[in-house]
């Protein structure tokens, strides 16, 4: 169970950690506009905006994931194979995280296709 809490916070908080490609591009374009930082976030180009997709991104797996592991958790159905799949799904996602920043499209819907699996396989496991 404790490797399912672990995986599921860090899934959480993986939009904050890619904030920070995010906020470095922002500031190396004339400095991080606290005041306005989504109108300076739609203005980066390349490997900025890039960042900005990535980090969006964290939070639209975070509502794929988090209820998943929720609901195999609620209805007390945390096996070894779940922990496993937690696992491949936030290695899935440091890895596509990784490849969209390197500009590696092909790669990046790889691992997005294989993190989602993963959340298929909870519910085939919940049903089975």
């Amino acid at each position: 169970m404790i490797i399912v809490v672990i995986c599921m916070a860090i899934v959480v908080f993986m939009p904050i950690l890619a904030k920070v490609p995010l906020a470095i591009m922002m500031n190396r374009q004339g400095g991080y506009d606290n005041r306005n930082p989504r109108d300076q976030q739609k203005a980066l180009e390349g490997l900025g905006a890039r960042a900005k997709a990535a980090h969006e991104n964290c939070f639209e797996a975070t509502t794929f994931f988090a209820p998943t592991v929720l609901l195999v958790v609620a209805v007390n159905a945390v096996s070894h194979t779940t922990a496993y799949l937690c696992i491949a799904f936030v290695v899935c996602r440091i890895v596509y995280i990784a490849c969209y920043l390197a500009d590696w499209h092909f790669l990046r819907s790889l691992f997005w296709g294989i993190g989602m699996l993963t959340i298929g396989a909870h519910y085939y496991f919940l049903l089975s």
